[in-house]
């Protein structure tokens, strides 16, 4: 392995390096990234242990020179038998507190304060800091602490009002984000020149011809009866040819417009997950020696599976085993990540010209190659 591509993990105040196995990943739709590293040797007829590293111990693990996690040892597996020892070492970023962890600050309630300076706020009582790439500075009415929730669920219901969410950063801190706020990718993902091999689906059993969402509110003077308890939003895509409604109960104080945003993701986030495709790549660097990173925007050309678009990468995995430095992507359209409904298909005009993408029908109005 070339030193631009060495993992190094520096814990206890050493430096360790040499893996044999490689696994660190990270996603749009984690909290908090993870690795396990591993190396193999055989017995060296009574030679000394290898010096331990603690579970809890504070981390950082680079590639080459790009830090690409900070957090803590959570786990040290040993395997062995009567030829060899195999030792591994796991751990997740810092963010991995929120995740586990209660929300437990007193207060619990915010009222007329913005989105960054509540999830600060949470986020802080586990010495979390927080960026803010989606440069949002929206005040919110209420948040309240709900009973035996999470750090991280109290945050993510936050900032699905707000149309974000949060990931981490390989700083160890949270990252308030929209789709694509990483950037752009520098290289295209292509079938015959990077790509090894694809995987995909294609879905489409939980696509539907109509959406229905149901639900209620509590009465007032003004809105009783069955203004307020039956509440009903429909919406239709007409590129599903064959009649399926889905219908949707809703919990908790419903509206009209909670109900038509509603319907209105349900129908993007279904064409968004049916056109979910993974790849795996050669190597970890862009051709500019870049990372691949996740929440980036790429350009994917695959005429086996008939894509030619713009994509985000939600999800990332560097891999280095016996088929050397691969790395394992996942990537999908933009609007499937979006926290709250978006109906990208309300205004949708197809492209003029010829088509070089199978499922440009299926594009999103404000697309552009």
């Amino acid at each position: 392995m070339t030193d631009v591509n060495k993992v190094t993990l520096s814990v206890g105040g050493h430096d360790y390096a040499g893996w044999l196995s490689v696994s660190i990943g990270a996603g749009i739709e984690r909290q908090a990234r993870d690795f396990t590293l591993g190396i193999t040797w055989r017995w060296p007829g009574g030679g000394d242990v290898p010096i331990r590293i603690r579970q809890g111990e504070a981390l950082e693990l680079r590639i080459g020179q790009d830090l690409v996690l900070t957090g803590y040892v959570f786990s040290t597996p040993i395997r062995y038998d009567a030829d060899s020892i195999t030792l591994s070492v796991a751990g997740r970023s810092c963010t991995a507190d929120l995740v586990d962890c209660g929300a437990v600050n007193k207060p619990g309630q915010w009222r007329g304060q913005s989105v960054q300076k509540i999830v600060e706020a949470i986020a802080g009582e586990y010495g979390i800091k927080v960026v803010n790439d989606a440069k949002t500075s929206e005040g919110i009415e209420d948040h309240t602490i709900e009973p035996g929730e999470t750090a991280f669920e109290s945050i993510d219901r936050l900032l699905t009002q707000s149309l974000l969410f949060s990931t981490d950063d390989a700083e160890g801190r949270l990252v308030i984000a929209s789709p694509g706020s990483a950037g752009r990718a520098v290289d295209t993902l292509e079938l015959g020149k990077n790509v090894l091999s694809g995987e995909t689906s294609l879905d489409f059993s939980n696509v539907f011809s109509e959406y229905v969402s149901k639900g209620q509110r509590s009465g007032t003077d003004t809105s009783f009866g069955a203004e307020a308890s039956e509440i009903e939003a429909r919406i239709v895509d007409e590129r599903i040819k064959r009649r399926r409604v889905k219908v949707i109960n809703q919990s908790g104080q419903s509206s009209e417009a909670i109900a038509r945003k509603r319907v209105e993701w349900e129908r993007a986030n279904a064409i968004g997950k049916a056109l979910t495709v993974s790849y795996t790549i050669q190597g970890w660097r862009q051709s500019n020696g870049a990372l691949w990173r996740h929440n980036m925007l790429v350009r994917l050309v695959d005429p086996l599976i008939g894509f030619d678009r713009d994509m985000l990468i939600s999800e990332i995995s560097y891999e280095l085993g016996k088929e050397g430095t691969t790395a394992k992507i996942t990537v999908a359209p933009p609007e499937t990540f979006l926290p709250e409904p978006n109906d990208a298909y309300e205004k949708r005009k197809l492209k003029k010209g010829k088509s070089t993408d199978n499922f440009e029908y299926l594009l999103p109005a404000d697309y552009k190659p």
